[in-house]
């Protein structure tokens, strides 16, 4: 039976994209697999409630193929690959190169035309970074292999894409050396017509509307799909253009609050709805083919696909002077064969440009190497963290030079909301300014009145109120005490704003759990200061007051110099109290003993006297909880944006603080150089 009503069809595609990927990532597979399970399972060789033939699903598999693209473009960090250009751009060459010289051999071996020999190549020459929250948790997002891979992207993604459209361009019978030249030629002014044009469009338009992300999130959809749509009329596939168009308002967004509601609408969304139109897409006869006659053409295209990707980073290894480790670690990172690949099969199948086994084939490629990649990168993330040397761990002067608790007092603003948090609250910014620093009590009132209206004007009497508490709290400990009772439109604006003007180095909020459909859709207020604060944020559930603890936790995930800031944090803290401070690493796999003992030596040498527990646990918000009831205060790291499938900070409290019996502190550090920081708790 098949929903022809485009309402029943829309129905059941929410159904599988909230309730099938969480089963399969229990199971320790991409959620994306079972996407396409999903899509097998309800196509014509299944159940046979949906067809990919219809309106409806082909509307909505072209906006999520254009979407994927599109965050694919989103999600490349343009600021890394400035500051490694070279390498990237070298590297993204031998990894492009080798696949296709290796693709097409094998294609031509097999008797296939030169054409569909290039283009089987191209599938191959791309890669998507699946991996890369693995390397990110693991503090390892900022070092230089992980930065070149993530810089080589924009390479092998346009020429791949490029290659696509050449391809199919001859596919289609009207090649001639003329027209190839022409092709390249109107390719390469529309890329730059899009790249710069949409750039500088994007940013006068994000100038002149200010605040307004509505507007904002409606430009950038409109600029992917007026992207898609202008390559498409030059009869180049529109996933081109998508993928351009996100490189275009990369610089625009910055990891704004409007790119988390585009990622949003694209993960929660369109891009599931992708997946299963491919599953739709699958003939499982045809599958089970790839698997069986075809075997020698899967295993060959997989075979090569690993062995060039690798030939690859060795030859970055030999030119750039990397170890081992880090050399594997590049193999794996680059070795998915995802979103752009995905896109491409597809367009290319649809142009008649591969069969449907060179199609299946490729979706075998897809699902190996999406489950091989991320596993590999954890080993040889591991790995590269053991042989790290002790000065780097401890190489965070950047860090030092403004977290360094114990040189320098430092200031710190405490959002005061209520009378209910106000001591707790002060207090622990207090334990951050330490003494000698500077204290800003902050309570802000949304203005939703003219100025001159009695009521307003009783609300910020009424917040001048609420402060006293805090100034006596702060004088009393020998800190500088400034209260702010303001107007804004917007609280998190308005505490953003405070610590621009006080140049701040802590924004200490409290937390409390928040249910409604809009704070779920579109995040609350804290969530908002993650995105916008110009300094570390810290978001504190707490139970006791902080002068009376007694033992405190710090929970890291990774044992590198990304974990040593937050354990200043928890140290400094302690002192507060004269309380114990404990450290637990909880980690997937169990680190190398040569780890341990370089990072117990980094954290001695920076004066960091703790207990070093390791728990070998995937269940991390579970063994927090179980630590926190041990422990009277337990610190975590938080995201200060949101990742395609990754949590707010409101969700990974929200989990821990329902049953923990003890104070948790999720904190957020601030990162200049692009104003975030990895490695999360969640």
């Amino acid at each position: 039976m098949t929903f022809d009503n485009p309402l029943a069809s829309f129905t059941v595609l929410l159904l599988v994209s909230l309730l099938v990927p969480p089963v399969f990532e229990r199971l320790r597979l991409p959620g994306l697999i079972g996407l396409l399970v999903a899509g097998v399972a309800l196509g014509p060789e299944g159940l046979g409630w949906l067809d990919a033939d219809s309106d409806t699903m082909k509307l909505l598999s072209d906006i999520g193929k254009v979407y994927l693209m599109f965050v694919a473009g989103l999600e490349i960090d343009l600021a890394e690959f400035r500051r490694k250009r070279g390498r990237s751009l070298g590297f993204g060459v031998l990894t492009f190169i080798v696949p296709l010289a290796g693709g097409f051999f094998v294609a031509s071996a097999l008797g296939m035309e030169p054409v569909t020999a290039v283009l089987i190549g191209s599938l191959m020459a791309s890669h998507t970074l699946l991996a890369y929250p693995i390397v990110s948790r693991l503090g390892l997002g900022r070092s230089e292999p992980v930065t070149v891979t993530v810089g080589a992207t924009i390479f092998t993604d346009i020429s791949a894409l490029l290659v696509l459209a050449v391809c199919l361009s001859i596919q289609g019978g009207d090649f001639s050396i003329g027209s190839l030249i022409g092709k390249l030629v109107a390719l390469g002014l529309y890329a730059l017509l899009v790249l710069v044009g949409l750039d500088t469009l994007g940013k006068e338009y994000f100038r002149r509307t200010g605040n307004d992300e509505s507007n904002q999130f409606l430009f950038v959809l409109l600029a992917v799909f007026l992207a898609s749509v202008g390559a498409q009329l030059l009869d180049t596939d529109k996933i081109v253009g998508a993928f351009l168009a996100g490189l275009a308002v990369n610089d625009v967004v910055e990891h704004s609050p409007v790119e988390e509601k585009v990622e949003f609408v694209g993960s929660a969304l369109f891009i599931p709805f992708f997946f299963v139109d491919i599953g739709l897409l699958l003939d499982f006869k045809g599958f089970t083919t790839a698997l069986t006659s075809d075997l020698m053409l899967t295993i060959s295209l997989v075979g090569v696909l690993l062995a060039a990707k690798l030939v690859a980073a060795v030859l970055a290894k030999l030119a750039f002077r990397y170890t081992w480790n880090e050399a594997l670690l590049m193999w794996s990172l680059s070795m998915p064969q995802v979103a752009a690949t995905l896109a491409a099969a597809l367009a290319a199948l649809n142009a008649g440009a591969i069969g449907s086994n060179v199609f299946n084939a490729t979706i075998v490629m897809m699902v190996v190497t999406a489950v091989l990649g991320p596993v590999l990168s954890q080993r040889f993330g591991d790995r590269a963290i053991a042989a790290t040397p002790v000065a780097e761990l401890a190489a965070i002067e950047t860090a030092a030079d403004r977290c360094d608790l114990e040189q320098r007092p430092s200031t710190a603003i405490v959002a005061i909301k209520n009378r209910g948090g106000v001591e707790y609250l002060s207090l622990l910014g207090a334990a951050l300014a330490r003494k000698g620093g500077r204290l800003v009590p902050a309570s802000v009132a949304v203005a939703n009145a003219p100025i001159s209206k009695p009521e307003v004007q009783r609300e910020l009497s009424r917040r001048r109120q609420m402060l006293d508490r805090a100034i006596v709290l702060g004088e009393s400990l020998g800190l500088q005490v400034q209260p702010v009772a303001r107007l804004d439109d917007d609280s998190a604006m308005g505490l953003t704003r405070m610590a621009h003007e006080f140049d701040a180095d802590w924004l200490v909020v409290g937390w409390h759990e928040t249910t409604s459909l809009s704070a779920r859709l579109i995040g609350n207020a804290v969530d908002a200061l993650l995105w916008s604060a110009p300094c570390s944020v810290v978001v504190a559930a707490l139970q006791d007051d902080p002068r009376e603890l007694e033992t405190v936790l710090v929970a890291i995930e990774n044992l590198s110099a990304s974990a040593i800031e937050l354990i200043r944090v928890g140290r400094a803290i302690a002192q507060f109290a004269d309380a114990q401070l404990n450290v637990m690493c909880i980690c997937g796999s169990s680190p190398a003993p040569a780890a341990i003992r370089r990072f117990e030596a980094a954290m001695s040498e920076l004066g960091l006297a703790a207990s070093l527990q390791v728990v070998e646990s995937d269940r991390v918000a579970e063994r927090i909880f179980e630590a926190s009831n041990r422990h009277d205060l337990t610190a975590i790291r938080s995201r200060r944006f949101q990742t395609a499938g990754g949590l707010s900070v409101t969700d990974s409290l929200a989990d821990i603080t329902k049953r923990s019996t003890g104070s948790i502190v999720a904190i957020a550090p601030w990162e200049p150089e692009n104003g975030f920081a990895g490695g999360a708790i969640d």
